[in-house]
């Protein structure tokens, strides 16, 4: 019995251990999502800005015919960038997001008849394409929980490049991006964007919101001011899904973290109950071992009188 007990306390032991390491990874997690909102809160007014001067330059001129804007050309090759993590315990943040880039690709090369092209963005999905040997055309790992705008725009030109070829040469018609969409502290959901080619909405700026209407006059030409804008804008479209993927990335983390804390007080409370069980067994087997013994005694001093 006594070994039963020495087993107990090492098993919560292990498990107080466990707890102290969950706890620390909870409250980093809590603290990096701070950092990670603040991330994006910064972007969103450089995105919307450059948003507005890409829509005002495609949509105030009508003889704009731009290779990364809408056109009736039907699509054969399609690329997808996966926005995974590089660590794990985060729960289902990768694992949703893969099982998003799979309906998509099903979609896509099924009903759409399109041959797919896979861009990775993070170790998990690497792992799980190079696992299955499934074809990467390009792969960036690194710091999934803080990306920098160098980063996308790496990401972003090797996206271009592969646009920019024709698809009977290797390249692709468009362009998807499957990634994690931070809503909030509690919700986060794995989405798909499509950045390539860019829908033009035939709206004038201030015409949504009724008021006046912007006229613009362009130098050189509109076509030079896309050319210009776009690539960028394409690198903003990238950074914004990274950086909303790192959000989400530590939300996860710090909700798993938070989960495995809770499980392991349940479990040291378990076996610390176990335990005292063990331990009041034992101190009974030897109480009676010891009443036992006096009786045992009693009886053989009364037989040899």
């Amino acid at each position: 019995m006594g070994a039963q007990l020495r087993v107990y306390r090492r098993r919560i032991r292990s498990v107080q251990a466990t707890k102290k390491i969950t706890r620390a990874m909870e409250l980093i997690a809590a603290s990096r999502i701070v950092k990670a909102q603040a991330r994006v809160d910064a972007a969103r007014p450089y995105a919307i800005e450059l948003r507005a001067a890409v829509s005002a330059a495609a949509s105030q001129s009508a003889s704009v015919d731009h290779p990364l804007l809408a056109s009736g050309v039907d699509a054969t090759r399609s690329a997808i960038l996966l926005v995974t993590s590089d660590r794990g315990l985060a729960g289902a943040y990768s694992t949703n997001v893969i099982k998003e880039a799979q309906a998509l690709t099903a979609l896509l090369e099924g009903e759409e008849g399109k041959q797919t092209v896979s861009y990775i963005f993070g170790r998990k999905g690497l792992a799980f394409y190079s696992f299955r040997n499934r074809p990467i055309a390009a792969s960036w790992t690194g710091q999934t929980d803080a990306p920098t705008y160098e980063q996308a725009r790496e990401i972003a030109d090797a996206l271009l490049e592969a646009y920019n070829t024709p698809a009977e040469e290797g390249g692709v018609d468009e362009i998807h991006v499957v990634y994690t969409r931070f809503l909030n502290m509690g919700v986060q959901e794995a989405a798909t964007l499509r950045i390539l080619p860019l829908a033009v909405v035939d709206e004038a700026p201030g015409e949504s919101s009724g008021g006046p209407i912007a006229l613009y006059d362009f130098e050189p030409s509109a076509e030079a001011v896309l050319d210009a804008l776009l690539p960028r804008y394409i690198a903003q479209l990238v950074y914004s899904c990274l950086l909303e993927s790192a959000a989400s990335e530590h939300a996860a983390r710090r909700r798993a973290m938070k989960s495995a804390t809770d499980n392991a007080e349940d479990l040291i409370k378990s076996l610390t109950r176990a335990a005292n069980a063990a331990r009041q067994a034992e101190i009974t087997q030897e109480i009676s071992e010891i009443v036992g013994g006096a009786d045992a005694l009693s009886a053989a001093a009364a037989g040899s009188e």
